[in-house]
């Protein structure tokens, strides 16, 4: 039985192990098997993580977290969840591989997973021209004429890196104006390479094998019309990773855990809550390490408060794992 187990290897979890290893709790961090890292190791340029002033490379910034919490004495297991059993003082994790890891603490942080458009060819095509990730795929789409879907910063950020590779990128918005930031927006607007369809929705992707064009509709008309392309990148947000605690911790309307206050504090004793998965609105690195921060002083805190007996207990667990 570990004291911590922290469940996420974005910034809030791997700043909550560097938090939780500095105290002496030999956190174990439970990594995904394919998606380790977070949403940053499919991201270029980082330019707005302090302390980086040329900026950073996404995968080189998870890379440092990392090799810091394993400085510290964390253990980290590439593996993915299947279940939770959150009740009771003992926390119980079961992973993919069948073994089951017990705690008196858990930092849930999971981070988001990218939004679907939700169109009966979007998953046949996945893969064949549609895709949600730039920097992971853009390589494969060398002068073609693609689009992005989406007006936030994601989706500038795509449509800018895209355009190394693209020739012509058309973002394709339901609006007339733009939710990103005016700095990302002002990129996007001075890339000759960037064209705006306004007020439009895919309402289709065509293509056999590999997409070759855009069913669009006028959100403001209903009229329809066709775009021919190369390639889709959908880049209309995210949605917390929220499946494994569903009826067993509170979640927000918005589809976060809940917490109490400015705390990681959620609904059940014990169990705390970090980054994208509490966060519906900034999902910065930067906000997401600060979460990860306060989840491992709010556990280490809590483990103080319990009896001498079972944080012997882990103790002695995580000195016989450890021999």
């Amino acid at each position: 039985m570990r004291q911590i187990i922290i469940i996420g290897s974005g910034p809030a979890g791997y700043t909550a192990a560097i938090y939780a290893a500095r105290a002496n709790l030999k956190p174990l961090l439970i990594a995904s098997s394919v998606e380790a890292g977070g949403e940053l190791m499919n991201t270029t340029d980082v330019e707005n993580f302090p302390g980086f002033p040329e900026g950073i490379q996404g995968p080189e910034l998870m890379t440092k977290m990392q090799e810091q919490a394993e400085r510290f004495g964390t253990e980290v297991v590439y593996d993915d969840v299947t279940s939770l059993e959150l009740t009771g003082p003992t926390k119980k994790v079961t992973l993919g591989d069948g073994s089951t890891h017990e705690a008196l603490a858990v930092i849930f942080s999971t981070g988001s997973a990218y939004r679907k458009l939700g169109l009966s060819d979007e998953e046949r095509l996945s893969g064949h021209g549609v895709s949600w990730c730039a920097t992971c795929d853009g390589f494969f789409f060398k002068n073609k004429t693609i689009a992005v879907v989406g007006g936030g910063d994601s989706a500038m950020e795509e449509a800018t890196f895209l355009t190394r590779f693209a020739e012509k990128v058309h973002v394709i918005h339901r609006k007339d104006t733009l939710r990103a930031s005016k700095i990302m927006q002002d990129r996007a607007f001075a890339n000759d390479k960037i064209e705006f369809v306004w007020n439009a929705e895919v309402a289709g992707i065509t293509g056999a094998d590999a997409v070759d064009g855009l069913r669009l509709r006028d959100t403001v008309t209903g009229d329809e019309s066709t775009l021919d392309i190369g390639g889709l990148f959908v880049a209309i947000g995210n949605d917390p990773r929220t499946h494994l605690v569903h009826g067993q911790l509170d979640l927000t309307p918005e589809g976060t855990i809940a917490v109490a206050g400015r705390s990681s504090k959620t609904s059940q004793a014990g169990v705390f809550a970090a980054g994208d998965v509490v966060d519906p609105t900034y999902r910065q690195a930067v906000t997401a390490a600060a979460s990860g921060t306060v989840a491992a002083l709010d556990a280490e805190h809590y483990l103080t408060t319990l009896p001498k007996d079972l944080l012997a207990k882990a103790s002695e667990s995580e000195l016989a794992a450890a021999n």
